[in-house]
């Protein structure tokens, strides 16, 4: 490698690296590398694996800072859009979605008095005026012939991808490579066998390099970093820039190191990836002459030199996209507003006939509001879809545990799945059948292993195909012709038929005392301690797709991206338990021996509500599910004509054509937009259901029940704060992300989608960097963008002091308010109060 900070070396681009010739690094310069890689890696937000797919804001690791500050870093350092593109915004403004209204109300929310609106709109028509700096290994590629071969850029990151889909692969492929030394020494490695890569850049004597390549990734890091010759003050935003090269691949190692910090453990994968990054410029470097070389580091060092003033420039230059933003929010607020001030609010139902706790998911708000519709006696509740059961669940003869919570929490009680008869007062044959259930789906799973093995290894994979192809016409089949099966109960794959109804997953491990104790607070945080119904409902939600690589972004969010189907049975059978209500009267809680608690799921793709363990309800219970049967159909029925027009379905078909047209995109194995997930979502609720009862909310609002009267200590409302508002601001964000930057924070086009190492992630085509984020089909419908970038805009009905007691107490949650991640307002009285710059302000 060309060392610039001593005298030139007399040869040229044939000699390599002196790998005998690195001094070890020390001291106070060992210290301050050490940290500026620190600071880079933890700039980068965790991505969650494509089976427990939950949204996450990419920027997440940034919200210590303001957002125009955060979107002229991402600008700047990876060439991101943090913001709507102007073309985007400029549209709005065309169609009169963003009124003149909202754009002066922008500029006085910001301040902005050096801004005009004529100004502003000028501004849409130019493109934004932020480059991104440039890298070594940009500079570097400077070859007159560089335009006929791959941008050194794309190679890298192809190669490093590779790399990495093999090293963390530990379901797909069948040969798995050693990993004992490590992702850098095992990238050095496969480095060294690579004969094509060279062949790729143009530069096919690079392998005379690679051998003295640094050996681990600490002295990668720190011989890279000396010899830049950059400002310290600047090391980790060039560090960060380099991984946000390789940001899918990045975003899995924040996501391993996320998992091992809620282990009490430390994971080293980013570090390494970012080693990688740097030592590839080393190479480079060593295929360049002295000259060459020289003028790339004095190219670097220059316009790296700059960089506080470049970052100051453009989060100057992006002042306007910041006041537009405000602007695209504002007409959205105007009418949330008007629908939640000063209405005359519903009277309670006195003594409701059916009770039903649902998700806050944004899709439960019009079911909630068509079955209050079809049934006034049915009170609904928002609550967090996991139903505050922090589980991990481990499926029946298997054991895999699965989180079933939000991915900022750890799970702390385990839920397996027991088989029990509908009369279970045989203790020694329901044991019996449980040892038979296990065997016979282990047996079941293990031909199913060896069938696919057959098919896998080279020497059998041409015979298998022409053996076993013409058994695959079936299934092609069902893709021609999708039917209207039910939904899939994957956690039953491979259990014989005879005992699937009867497999119920149950708490495991827990005591008397502390099945109590979680019963307790769980409803004391759906805030059902009083004026239980005879009839509880507690519905999780799931969707319902096929060949969806990313099918678990469309179950429950709040439940790891999986469905809620574990948690609501198994609270179901925990409040149902004589003794755990036994145990409840000594805390003040009286649950009616008259009081059922029934699981349920919410199908969101086909607006089906499917009951759970229906075979162990008293004969009442059972008649007043079965009463209950046409109400839900029929507000199943609503939801469906208005979600229809958006499905490009016609909304006054017959209802059972709606339903079958409905199923069968469920199960088309072709269908890319099954359902529209989350997209439009943009506020979210945390009040008594009367704020809201009876108003159409569109789909776009989050509705988490609450009520202060109940909560005179706070706790509860700090729960809300810092869990199901961190939850929504990260779905909020991640669709917010992936519309703005498709191309960077997406995860591209779905037809073209690879699985990559079984569930780590998708490549867009056969390579490139690890996608991240929501797939292009699931923003825009292929003539206009279903959602809307705009920020979380939450509502909460609490005392003034009590909301500020959380925000002064949670720094996490500080910073989302004061660097403008969302947006908060409380109600007082009839009337709405927004708070800006610590102060609160009523709303016009």
């Amino acid at each position: 490698m060309t060392d610039v900070l001593n005298p030139p070396r007399v040869a040229s681009a044939a000699a390599s690296i002196d790998a005998t010739t690195r001094p070890p690094p020390g001291g106070l310069q060992a210290d301050r590398i050490d940290a500026a890689c620190r600071r880079a890696c933890e700039a980068i937000a965790p991505a969650w694996p494509l089976d427990s797919a939950i949204a996450v804001n990419p920027h997440w690791s940034r919200t210590g800072m303001p957002v125009r500050r955060v979107a002229a870093r991402m600008a700047v350092l990876g060439g991101i859009q943090v913001f709507p593109p102007r073309e985007r915004q400029a549209q709005a403004w065309t169609e009169g979605r963003i009124t003149a209204a909202d754009l002066q109300q922008a500029l006085q929310q910001l301040h902005e008095a050096e801004l005009t609106p004529e100004a502003c709109v000028a501004a849409l028509a130019r493109p934004l005026p932020v480059q991104p700096l440039p890298l070594l290994i940009d500079v570097l590629d400077n070859d007159p012939q560089r335009h006929t071969r791959l941008a050194w850029r794309q190679a890298i990151t192809h190669q490093v991808s590779q790399t990495c889909a093999a090293w963390f692969d530990r379901h797909q492929a069948d040969w798995q490579p050693a990993r004992k030394q490590g992702l850098y020494a095992f990238w050095r490695e496969t480095l060294q066998h690579d004969h094509g890569i060279g062949l790729l850049m143009g530069l096919p004597h690079i392998g005379r390099s690679i051998d003295a390549l640094p050996p681990t990734a600490r002295e990668a890091e720190h011989w890279v970093i000396e010899r830049l010759g950059l400002p310290p003050a600047v090391w980790a935003d060039y560090l960060e820039s380099v991984l946000l090269t390789v940001n899918g691949w990045a975003s899995w190692c924040a996501y391993l190191g996320w998992q091992a910090r809620l282990a009490g453990r430390d994971d080293p994968h980013l570090r390494e990836l970012l080693a990688i990054r740097l030592a590839w410029g080393a190479l480079l470097l060593d295929c360049k002459d002295d000259l060459a070389a020289r003028q790339a580091f004095a190219t670097v060092q220059r316009e790296w030199g700059r960089a506080p003033e470049v970052l100051a420039q453009a989060e100057q230059a992006l002042r306007v996209d910041e006041v537009w933003q405000v602007a695209l929010e504002a007409g959205y607020q105007r009418g949330l507003a008007a629908s939640l001030a000063g209405r005359t609010l519903s009277p309670a139902v006195p003594t409701p006939e059916v009770q039903a706790a649902f998700c806050i998911d944004v899709r439960s708000e019009p079911l909630r509001r068509a079955l209050e519709a079809a049934c006034p006696s049915m009170q609904t509740l928002g609550v967090a879809g996991f139903f505050g059961l922090p589980l991990a669940y481990t499926p029946l003869g298997t054991a895999a545990q699965r989180p079933q919570l939000p991915g900022l929490l750890a799970p702390a009680v385990t839920v397996g799945d027991v088989l029990v008869p509908a009369d279970a007062r045989d203790a020694a044959a329901a044991a019996q059948l449980q040892r038979q259930a296990v065997r016979a789906r282990q047996h079941r799973f293990a031909l199913g292993d060896q069938w696919h093995a057959a098919s896998r290894w080279p020497g059998a994979a041409f015979s298998f195909v022409e053996a076993a192809g013409l058994g695959y016409l079936g299934r092609l089949g069902r893709w021609l012709r999708p039917g209207v099966q039910d939904r899939a109960r994957d956690d039953l794959d491979g259990l014989p038929a005879r005992y699937r109804s009867v497999c119920r997953p149950q708490l495991l491990g827990l005591d008397d005392e502390a099945r109590v104790t979680l019963a307790a607070r769980v409803l004391q945080s759906m805030g059902l301690v009083r004026g239980l119904a005879p009839l509880v409902l507690l519905v999780g939600h799931g969707s319902q797709s096929a060949n969806n690589a990313h099918a678990a972004a469309l179950d429950c969010g709040a439940c790891c991206g999986q469905t809620g189907e574990v948690n609501a049975r198994s609270l179901a059978q925990l409040l149902n338990d004589a003794a755990v209500r036994e145990g409840l009267k000594a805390q003040g809680i009286d649950v009616p021996a008259s009081t059922v608690f029934v699981a349920a799921l919410h199908n969101t793709s086909t607006d089906e509500i499917e009951g759970f363990d229906l075979d162990r309800l008293s004969p009442d219970a059972r008649t007043r599910w079965d009463r209950l049967q046409p109400v839900i159909e029929a507000a199943a029925d609503q939801v469906r004509r208005e979600r229809a027009p958006r499905l490009g379905l016609d909304p006054r078909a017959p209802a059972e054509v709606l339903h079958r047209q409905l199923r069968r995109r469920a199960n088309d194995g072709a269908q890319t937009r099954p359902e529209w997930g989350l997209a439009g979502n943009a506020a979210f609720l945390i009040a008594p259901r009367h704020r809201s009862q009876n108003v159409d909310l569109g789909g776009r609002v989050f509705l988490h029940d609450y009520d202060a009267a109940l909560d005179p200590q706070g706790q509860l409302l700090t729960q809300l704060m810092t869990a199901p508002m961190l939850v929504t601001h990260w779905i909020n964000w991640q669709y917010h992300a992936s519309t703005c930057d498709p191309v960077r924070m997406g995860s591209g086009n779905k037809l073209l989608h690879n699985v990559v190492g079984g569930t780590l992630g998708v490549f867009e085509g056969n390579g490139g960097d690890l996608r991240i984020g929501l797939a292009r089909q699931s923003l825009h419908d292929g003539q206009r963008w279903v959602h809307e970038p705009l920020r979380l805009t939450v509502v909460i009905d609490a005392p003034q002091a009590a909301i500020e007691a959380v925000i002064t107490e949670h720094a996490v949650v500080r910073d989302l308010l004061v660097n403008g991640w969302l947006h908060l307002w409380r109600f007082e009285g009839q009337a709405l109060q927004r708070l800006a710059e610590g102060r609160w302000h009523m709303l016009a």
